[in-house]
């Protein structure tokens, strides 16, 4: 079965926590203190394969966590780092935040990694916070907690150039006559149900690939048929072929046919209508065709788009079209990749992350979150107006209230991160 859309939760392991402790031996009561740090979590991780062409296997797992960091422990010791989670896709696979659609990562290489979720990281033991006048520190960081996202995985098919046109018009019998590929044949619509793929091997050696895509009816953009269902598959092509039935066995119009479903590219995507493309006129060895093949070429070669007659049931003007595919993409040789839209923190504005407040000893206030942290990051409290700045943030956010809220009195300290201060009003 192909499956080329599925929708999974992915979670990074959180950091373990760092250990509270103190240093006791023979003869030593009140040693200093000695939490060590805990380990980092894992990551969740995207790799290519090539030996996977459909995402058939998510519809049966759809829970991915990597795992959390070990606390740490007495005597320095710190906490084991969480295993990350290597999830393999298909070459091709765009993954896609759920909630906002933006894309997170685009996997288009045989063992391309692309870290999606990076674990969190391990709080300090309390070690790390002892000073010349707190010098027996009762805190311990804890750790990071990691993100977790719903996300979709579409598969975008991997082909140089795309076989389009309506159902039955005989796309699939030209891929089996220029391809190794093998598709079902028959005098019927839709009878590929799912894209077929096929290499086409030149004799200069510029082999490319060719994609069948399923038939594309009036409407497929908006959903009609199984229009949405493939139509991501002609995003990355860098070429179409065209296949048209130039004898109107249906009592279609080759013309009109070709327009509607140059329409319905555009409707999807309107960047695709600035791919290059060849039309293939096929049974041309039907009487009464060679009318239509010149309607055709009165239509389009105008615009730069070749109309070759073909017969793909004989073999007839099949290598034109190849060879004339294959000089257009002597002039497009770049790959086609989707960028990149989503950054980790971009989904929520760091400054609307939640915080924690702890309280140590009774007048020892410590204030952790993520949006916090990041603050920390790229604000230089060195600086008069950085410190100001962050002071600033620190009401705002309601971080200064929910202290007072905690029963903060001047003189009290407050630690957030690494930095350590008197609270005065």
């Amino acid at each position: 079965m192909f499956v080329d859309r599925v929708k999974i939760h992915i979670k990074g392991g959180d950091g373990g926590d760092g250990c509270v402790s103190f240093y006791r031996a023979k003869y030593i009561t009140h040693g200093g203190p000695d939490g060590g740090d805990g380990g980092k979590g894992g990551s969740v991780i995207f790799v290519g394969d090539e030996n996977m062409n459909t995402l058939m296997d998510f519809r049966f797992k759809r829970m991915f966590k990597a795992e959390p960091g070990q606390p740490g422990g007495k005597r320095n010791r710190f906490g084991k780092d969480g295993q990350s989670i290597v999830i393999k896709v298909p070459k091709g696979t765009v993954i896609r935040e759920a909630s906002t659609n933006k894309i997170m990562a685009d996997i288009t290489k045989n063992g391309e990694e692309k870290v999606l979720i990076k674990g969190g990281k391990g709080g300090r033991g309390n070690q790390h916070f002892a000073t010349p006048t707190r010098q027996a520190p009762r805190y311990a960081e804890r750790g990071q907690k990691s993100r977790e996202y719903d996300v979709i995985l579409e598969l975008k098919l991997i082909a140089d150039v795309g076989l389009i046109g309506f159902p039955n018009v005989g796309k699939s019998t030209f891929l089996s006559m220029v391809t190794n590929a093998n598709p079902k044949i028959a005098n019927y619509h839709f009878t590929t149900l799912s894209p077929n793929l096929g290499v086409v091997q030149m004799n200069t050696g510029d082999d490319f690939v060719l994609a069948d895509i399923p038939g594309i009816v009036e409407g497929a953009s908006k959903g009609v048929g199984l229009g949405l269902d493939f139509l991501r598959h002609v995003e990355r092509t860098k070429a179409f072929i065209h296949v048209v039935d130039a004898a109107a066995i249906e009592g279609g119009d080759p013309v009109e046919d070709i327009k509607r479903i140059n329409n319905e590219l555009y409707e999807y995507n309107p960047e695709l209508m600035k791919r290059p493309q060849v039309i293939a006129a096929n049974k041309t060895d039907i009487p009464g065709s060679e009318e239509n093949v010149e309607r055709l070429k009165e239509a389009f070669e105008k615009d730069g788009i070749k109309v070759i007659p073909i017969s793909a049931a004989t073999n007839r003007g099949l290598t034109e079209v190849i060879d004339e595919i294959s000089k257009i993409l002597k002039n497009y040789p770049e790959d086609i990749i989707f960028e990149e839209e989503y950054e980790e923190f971009d989904d929520v504005a760091a400054g609307n992350e939640p915080f924690e407040i702890e309280i140590f000893d009774g007048n020892y206030y410590v204030v952790t979150g993520v949006g916090v942290e990041k603050m920390m990051g790229y604000t230089n409290l060195d600086a008069e107006k950085g410190f100001a700045f962050f002071q600033k943030y620190l009401r705002e956010k309601g971080i200064i209230a929910a202290l007072e809220e905690k029963g903060i009195k001047e003189g009290d300290t407050v630690r957030i991160y690494d930095l350590e201060f008197t609270y005065y009003k």
